[in-house]
C-alpha cells in the first residue's frame, strides 16, 4: 500500500462530514480504497480518488473555475494523484498550482470541504474536494488541461455550473 493510500485512509476516517449524502460517500471511499490497493490510480478501472481544489479570492468575493478540455465543463481545478503527491492535500494543492497558474495558493483549513463522485471518460473519480485561498491580486495563468480559466463572482457560478460545484462553492464560503 503506498503512503499516498495511507493519507487518503487517514483523512477520510478523520474527516466530518457536512450531510448524510456526504457520509456515504465518506464511507463508499473507504470501502473502495479497502477493496483497490490501487484506488488511488488511474489505473484502477473500478473507479479512483481524485483531488481537486476551488480557487477562491475571499476578498473579491469570487473562484476562478476551469473550462476543462475534455469535458467542457466549468469546473474547479484537480485531477488524478501522481506518485510523487505525499497526501490528499498536496495533490489537491499541485493540481490548483498546475491547472491555475496561480502561485502561493493555499489550503483553507488543510483539510477536504467535500466529496463528489462522478462518472468520467476512465472511470469513476471518488473526488476528495479542497479550497485553495489566493493570494489577493492573483493572475492566473491558463494550461493546457483548460479551454479557458475564468473568475466568477459567487452568484454567478450558478449560470455556467453544475450542482457538484455550486454545492462546492456554498460549501467552502460557510468555511471562509
Amino acid at each position: 500500500m503506498s503512503r499516498l493510500h495511507e493519507d487518503a485512509v487517514r483523512v477520510l476516517k478523520e474527516w466530518t462530514a457536512p450531510d448524510g449524502e456526504r457520509e456515504r460517500l465518506r464511507s463508499d471511499y473507504l470501502d473502495h480504497l479497502e477493496a483497490h490497493p490501487d484506488g488511488m490510480w488511474k489505473s484502477c478501472r473500478d473507479g479512483h480518488l481524485t483531488a481537486s481544489a476551488l480557487v477562491v479570492d475571499p476578498v473579491r468575493g469570487r473562484v476562478l473555475l476551469t473550462l476543462h478540455r475534455k469535458l467542457t465543463m466549468w469546473l474547479q481545478t484537480g485531477g488524478h494523484c501522481e506518485p510523487g503527491d505525499a497526501s490528499l492535500a498536496d495533490a489537491a494543492l499541485r493540481e490548483a498550482r498546475e491547472e491555475s497558474g496561480v502561485p502561493g495558493l493555499r489550503l483553507l483549513g488543510g483539510e477536504p470541504v467535500t466529496l463528489d463522485r462522478h462518472l468520467t471518460p476512465c472511470a469513476w473519480h471518488l473526488d476528495v474536494q479542497y479550497a485553495a485561498v489566493a493570494p489577493e491580486g492573483s493572475v492566473e495563468e491558463i494550461s493546457d488541461e483548460s479551454l479557458e480559466l475564468k473568475w466568477f463572482t459567487y452568484d454567478e457560478v450558478a449560470a455556467v455550473a453544475d450542482e457538484s460545484v455550486l454545492r462546492l462553492v456554498a460549501r467552502t464560503r460557510s468555511l471562509l
